[in-house]
């Protein structure tokens, strides 16, 4: 009988507040941040977590996230070049485009919020039709990865109340070009070289009139918008020159001259904030006009008065005269004039991004809050105060929330589990947090030093933590308190164990010492009893030690060193009893089963071995991970067990039969720590990435074969998909591409899926109709008698079951596919399955069966597979058919839709009559009580002739 063992799945991932691979939204007290794979909904005030916006399988990082026009909507771009459409009330998914082949760096919706314009690391620009669910086109131009998109809403949009669609894009990339697209003729109208080092940043104030760009050298120039030469398209000048879109105006250098990575203009007030410094972002205010313009008169005043002292004579009416003169006009202004530098709102931290508040949520009326991502798995709101008139006053930002305690600030180093599997405690450097397992709460932060190894101390009220200092931390769990602290050994405490009868603890270092501690009961003056550590006895090695464990049974010890072998003593004497010795590098981890007959070893050199412990004979050597292992644990009471290595992924073994039963992968950085449950239902993993991940054992059963099975397949497809994207040789020229635009393709795994269930489709429904045929010619060639004898050909079992007739099935398969993956898929299919479909096509538009999607299959295939068809004379039969059928079933369509447009105008029509009726009834009624109560007051008015 095939031995079968017990899945593990991922179920919980906490620790993380917010992931440094991707900017962060903010608005209404609520922030829309990354975490690795999710994007988490904080309400920064509570710091509750609202929501986790989650795809189950699904394991690229958020790199992009931007807010929609349209309510409750955010397009999520992803590293593996995917983009999701969440609705922010259900914390679902609307829709995914896949288009690009790595990951999404740019994303911008329209005025509207209808189009949806993506720029990548593969220096593509992609635009979606979000109401089809369709990428219409790519745009190729830029030379490196595209930083920045914006729609540009023409001047006449925003001066009349009727909203035409935005047909300017303004892009930049990395390649140091910014460059203006006219989205209605699909090309390239001007490129500009903006800065000579690679472009990071871009925004349009919110009047639209000018864009800022900042670069890689510090510098922030600002460029106007032509909207005459928008408006009349591209016309030469009478010098010959063609009218440009952009001009440069000027260019003004910060404070600081580092990368300006993030400029952003408040959406509505006259803030614009410049993030050029790891830890700090600047804000300055922008001035009006007005405000400009006399700031120009007082200088010129100031000089006009330097002068009139050097000069003798001269009158003061001269003076005003030539000032009067001197008036500078408001366009004359130069740009620079126009922002003041406010203040420097300081974080606590490394800024990775930033955002302004989307309402007025300050304290005061005016006041204006920044809200702040730092990559330190933090975040922080500081409200901006508003500008003052006073001179000497120097403003600052004053923080208003923080939200810091759900998750460590470094890298998780080191997990332990309480006996009965209820707290978790980890620990990294600066901090220990305990977790209540059940509901994966933050119970408690403590301070520590840098925590390397930890352990619960029996009976669950303590926990030990050695640090790199040589420290051994004794904390107090219930009051969250230090204890003790015992200054152990003179170098990095690299592992602590307790010995099974839980009287003493054992630790190692990289001092060349092991030592051995006991426990002792401390009662002090207060008369609270205290646990604190008292030293027994010393055992000296000949290189650093890694890793110290007892075996169960308490017999013996094993210490593994730097030298890359393991050492056994016998517990009580210390007596030397075996060495191990085979692997290349240091050995970083290990552990003894239950039944203390095996210990496996993990090591730097990539491999775990598997020894006997009655004569250390070597079992078995296995090449386990791609990197180093740095953890490995034995499940409670059997010869399973699981390791962690720095290439993320986390593997459960069979130490019989020396098999790799299951291979999870999860996290976005190296492991470093490992917790098993005591009762063997879960596992705990902390990695480099500050999240921490519970792995729980399913009911579903697992077979070795059908495992390796699955993970060839998954190998396979990766591989066919990789193929089927790989770029024609033709598609570049000297490594550009040969085309501006190209059409919007990208095969993945449920496209060829999707496609390999159409033709399974087209076959049955195929057969199943060749089967009716040859019935009716049999029926036909009978005489009346037999022909009514004669039986029906047995249903296919799935349209028997589903009760559907074959043209039906086939158009069900195909309105399952999603409308995102549906032209991928149909590009999987081959020509004579292409004549197939058609046919089906011909039947459903007589029908009158999904006109929309018949026409949408129809003239994606004509458009694709066009010279085949144009040759086939065969076509020709069925295509004049189908232009009829076709045309009549469109020709209803419209007319349905031109009726509802005519009914919504003419509601639309009265709802405005009506409201305005309304209004006007109001205000009559209103003079009407006003002349009433006057009335009453005073006397009326009478004129005297």
């Amino acid at each position: 009988m095939v031995h079968s063992y017990l899945r593990h799945g991922p179920t919980q991932a906490f620790g993380l507040i917010c992931s440094n691979s991707s900017n962060s939204k903010y608005g209404d007290k609520v922030a829309y941040v990354p975490a690795l794979e999710d994007v988490l909904v904080w309400d920064v005030k509570k710091g509750q977590l609202l929501a986790v916006w989650h795809e189950t399988g699904h394991r690229s990082e958020v790199t992009c996230i931007e807010r929609s026009p349209q309510e409750n909507v955010f397009g999520v771009g992803y590293a593996d070049g995917s983009i999701r459409l969440w609705d922010s009330g259900s914390s679902s998914v609307i829709a995914t485009f896949n288009g690009h082949k790595k990951a999404v760096t740019a994303l911008a919706f329209d005025n509207e919020g209808t189009r949806l314009a993506s720029g990548s690391q593969d220096t593509d620009l992609i635009i979606w039709d979000i109401v089809a669910e369709a990428g219409l086109y790519r745009l190729r131009g830029h030379r490196n990865e595209v930083t920045g998109v914006r729609f540009l809403v023409p001047q006449a949009t925003r001066s009349t109340s009727v909203d035409s669609p935005s047909s300017i894009l303004l892009t930049v990339s990395k390649d140091t070009l910014m460059k203006v697209w006219d989205l209605s003729t699909q090309h390239c109208m001007q490129t500009a070289v903006a800065h000579r080092a690679e472009i990071w940043s871009m925004d349009i104030s919110s009047d639209q009139k000018y864009i800022l760009t900042g670069s890689n050298d510090g510098d922030l120039k600002a460029w106007k918008i032509n909207y005459e030469a928008v408006a009349n398209g591209l016309r030469e000048s009478e010098s010959g020159e063609i009218d440009k879109i952009i001009d440069f105006t000027a260019s003004f250098p910060l404070a600081l001259h580092h990368r300006a990575s993030r400029v952003l203009f408040h959406p509505y007030q006259p803030y614009l904030a410049v993030q050029s410094h790891e830890r700090s972002v600047e804000v300055f205010r922008i001035r009006t006009e007005e405000e400009v313009r006399k700031k120009e008169l007082r200088r010129r005043k100031r000089e006009k008065e330097k002068k009139g002292k050097e000069k003798v004579g001269s009158t003061v009416t001269e003076t005003k005269k030539t000032l009067d003169e001197g008036d500078p006009k408001p366009d004359e202004a130069i740009l620079p004039d126009f922002f003041a530098p406010l203040l420097v709102v300081r974080a606590s931290g490394k800024v990775r991004s930033f955002d302004f508040g989307t309402k007025d949520t300050g304290k005061g009326k005016s006041s204006v809050q920044i809200f702040v991502a730092l990559t330190s798995n933090a975040l922080e709101v500081y409200d901006i105060p508003p500008p003052t008139t006073s001179k000497g006053e120097t403003l600052e930002a004053t923080r208003a929330y923080v939200l810091d305690l759900p998750g460590h600030r470094n890298n998780v180093r080191t997990l332990c589990l309480s006996s009965d599997d209820q707290i978790l405690v980890s620990g990294s450097n600066g901090s220990l947090k305990v977790w209540n397992m059940k509901t994966t709460a933050c119970i408690r932060t403590m301070d520590c030093g840098h925590a390397t190894c930890s352990c619960f101390l029996p009976g669950d009220q303590h926990v030990a933590v050695g640090t790199k200092s040589g420290e051994i931390l004794i904390y107090d769990l219930a009051s969250s308190t230090l204890v003790d602290s015992i200054k152990a050994h003179g170098a990095t405490v690299w592992s602590l164990h307790v010995r099974p009868d839980g009287q003493a603890l054992v630790s190692g270092s990289a001092d060349k010492e092991v030592k051995f501690w006991e426990f002792r009961q401390e009662t002090a003056a207060h008369l609270k009893k205290s646990l604190s550590l008292g030293h027994v006895r010393t055992l000296k090695m000949s290189d650093d030690v890694l890793s110290v464990r007892y075996s169960p049974n308490g017999k013996l010890l094993a210490v593994s060193l730097l030298d890359a072998t393991v050492k056994i003593f016998y517990q009580d004497s210390l007596k030397f009893f075996l060495s191990l010795y085979g692997h290349k590098l240091p050995v970083s981890c290990m552990d003894i089963s239950d039944d203390s007959k095996l210990i496996v070893t993990g090591s730097a050199d990539k491999n775990i071995k598997i020894w006997g412990l009655d004569f250390g004979d070597c079992h078995k050597s296995i090449f386990a991970h791609e990197e180093s292992v740095t953890q490995v644990f034995f499940e409670k009471k059997s010869h399973y067990f699981w390791t962690v290595g720095k290439d993320r992924l986390l593997k459960y073994w069979d130490g019989d039969k020396f098999e790799n039963i299951q291979k999870l992968d999860g996290h976005h950085n190296e492991i470093w720590a490992l917790a098993v449950s005591n009762h063997g239902n879960f596992v705990v993993t902390g990695s480099h990435d500050k999240s921490i991940r519970v792995w729980e054992k399913l009911d579903e059963p697992l077979f070795l074969e059908e495992e390796r099975e699955r993970e060839l397949e998954s190998v396979f497809e990766r591989g066919l998909v990789d193929s089927l994207n790989r770029s024609e040789p033709g598609d570049e020229i000297n490594g550009q591409s040969s085309t501006e635009v190209t059409t919007v393709t990208k095969q993945t795994t449920e496209t060829l899926v999707a496609g390999e269930r159409i033709m399974e489709a087209l076959d049955l429904a195929n057969s199943e109709l060749e089967a009716l045929r040859e019935f009716e010619e049999q029926r036909g060639r009978e005489n009346i008698s037999e022909a009514f004898n004669l039986q029906p050909p047995p249903r296919n079992p799935i349209l028997a079951a589903l009760d559907l007739k074959p043209e039906a099935y086939v158009l069900r398969v195909v309105e399952k596919v999603p409308s995102t993956a549906l032209h991928d898929a149909l590009l999987v299919l081959p020509f004579t399955k292409v004549i197939s479909l058609m046919h089906y096509l011909d039947t459903w538009a007589r029908m009158g069966w999904n006109v929309t999607l018949v026409a949408r299959i129809m003239f994606f295939l004509l458009r694709v597979h066009h010279h085949q068809i144009v040759a086939n004379k065969l076509m020709r039969t069925s295509l004049i058919p189908m232009r009829n059928h076709l045309r009549g079933a469109l020709r209803q369509e419209k007319d349905i839709v031109g009726y509802n447009l005519a009914a919504l105008q003419h509601m639309r029509q009265k709802h405005e009559a009506e409201g305005i009726a309304q209004f006007l009834e109001q205000n009559l009624e209103e003079d009407n009580a006003q002349g009433l109560a006057g009335e009453g007051k005073k006397r009326k008015r009478v004129s005297i002739r």
